[in-house]
This record gives C-alpha cells, structure tokens and sequence, in this order.
C-alpha cells in the first residue's frame, strides 16, 4: 500500500514560522492577511496619542476598563484563526479580567474596543487592521489618522468591516457609545 507525503498548509507553514520568529527589542512582528509584518518602535507622537485616549479611557468612561498596549489578539480569516495582530491599545471591561493570565496571543472575545494610531504604513490600519477587527467581532475601532488629522470610530462589526462609522477632523469631540459613554476630546492630537 502507498501513502502519500505528508504535505503541511502554506497557511500552517506561515503561521508556524511567524510564531518562531525572534524580534529585536520594542520590534512588533504581526500576521495581518497573510503577511508577516515588522514595525519599528512608535514615534513620541504616536505615543502620547495613544496616552490621550487611555487617559481619558480611565477618567471618564462610564464602565472601569483595562489597558494594554502591547497585547496580542488571534483573529480569525476564512473560518481559522491566521492572523495574529497587536493593537496600539486594547480596552476590556476590568470586570473581565481578561488579560489576568492570557497568554502571549488571546482570542478578540471581550475586547470592547481596540485603538490604533497610523505610522509610516497608514492603509494597513485604515484596511487591512479594521478587517481584521471586524472578523474578530471586536465593537469598537478607534482609528487616529494623524496623515489625515482625523479621528474616526467603526463600530459594528459584520463580516470582514464595519458597518457603521463616524469621522471627525482634530480638535472636535467624537462620542464613544457605551460602554464608554462620553466624548473623547481630540483637540490635544492637534
């Protein structure tokens, strides 16, 4: 009887060498839609946008919210999970505790709302990130467009996007439904 060789994914190949790799110091590696992407350290600039939105995250959000800014989300594509993408800043309802013993790369459930501020490749935040978070059914999507000099929230996922969304040039107020409720001040991205 004859077997035939054990042949592997491409997509199992790309997911087992992007789980291997071995990134420098403050290097993100990322799997977005297939490609395996390594970001640079933010600037001071994006920094202090993401500090803005978590600060007031914490001030003045009607519900007690966790943070991160470096935690790895699974999010799925074409039914598995393939694409494993590190938001600039992940915010879970504190109640949940859902970063208390997770591992390095976590499933998108109880995510209320990711952030993510443009770099030196904007599409990928404004497409294939927004998909990749509409996938995962994660609410909310913060997108802070600094080419752009606008603020624009995509909520309710379906699908690969969003169905809704709301943009707002810097200096205005954009309101965050529940379970934020208020009005995120952008007049400091100016």
């Amino acid at each position: 009887m004859a077997h035939e060789p054990l042949t592997r994914d491409h997509d199992d190949v790309l997911l087992e060498g992007f789980l291997a790799l071995e990134t420098p110091e403050g290097f993100r590696a990322e799997l977005i839609e297939g490609e395996i992407v390594v970001t640079a350290p933010p600037d001071g600039d994006h920094e202090d946008h993401i500090s803005l939105i978590a600060e007031q995250v914490f001030t003045r959000s009607e519900t007690r919210m966790q943070f991160s800014g470096n935690k790895g989300l699974k999010v799925p594509r074409g039914g598995c999970v393939r694409n494993h993408v590190i938001p600039d800043g992940t915010f879970a309802p504190r109640e949940l505790r859902l970063f208390r013993g997770a591992e390095s790369w976590m499933p998108c459930d109880g995510v209320a709302m990711v952030a993510e501020v443009t770099s030196t490749k904007p599409d990928r935040d404004r497409t294939a990130k927004r998909h990749c978070y509409a996938r995962g059914g994660i609410p909310l999507y913060l997108l802070v467009d600094r080419e752009k000099s606008d603020v624009t929230l995509f909520g309710d996922p379906e699908g690969a996007d969003y169905r809704q969304h709301v943009t707002v040039p810097f200096g205005k107020q954009l309101d965050l439904p529940a379970p934020f409720s208020f009005a995120l001040e952008t007049t400091d991205f100016l």
